[in-house]
């Protein structure tokens, strides 16, 4: 498995954030210490800033400030919120396909699917606090 850039991205903002938690920071700010395209952090930023773990402030004196306590922000939660597609294998996807699963009896997908949920379950153990 291989996280999205996306998620990748997103941790590294919230880290950011954490670490420069006594003042607000902008996007192109964000953008140049990380290296990360200012378009791609956009599109970041407006997701997470519909949680509660990022404040956006509007206007000339605005900016981004973590919106709770890194010790409240679950790394597990972060991941269910930035991963868009976690359909490892094409049986589980929309249209259930699967050449190989005969009389939809499948050995292989409740091991990916426990596989799955035990990554979830790892993540899950920690907070943004945990990595700053």
């Amino acid at each position: 498995m291989q996280l999205s850039k996306f998620t990748d991205y997103s941790f590294r903002a919230l880290i950011y954030l954490a670490e420069n938690e006594n003042k607000l920071c902008t996007i192109d700010e964000i953008a140049k210490d990380l290296n990360i395209s200012e378009h791609h952090l956009k599109k970041i930023i407006n997701k997470l800033a519909k949680t509660e773990y990022i404040i956006s402030i509007k206007g000339r004196n605005g900016g981004l400030k973590l919106g709770t306590s890194p010790s409240l922000i679950n790394l597990g939660s972060i991941l269910k919120i930035t991963e868009d597609n976690l359909n490892l294998v094409e049986c589980f996807g929309e249209n259930n396909n699967c050449s190989f699963c005969k009389g939809n009896i499948c050995k292989l997908s409740p091991i990916i699917s426990s596989s799955l949920d035990k990554f979830f379950q790892e993540f899950s153990k920690y907070t943004l606090a945990d990595i700053i």
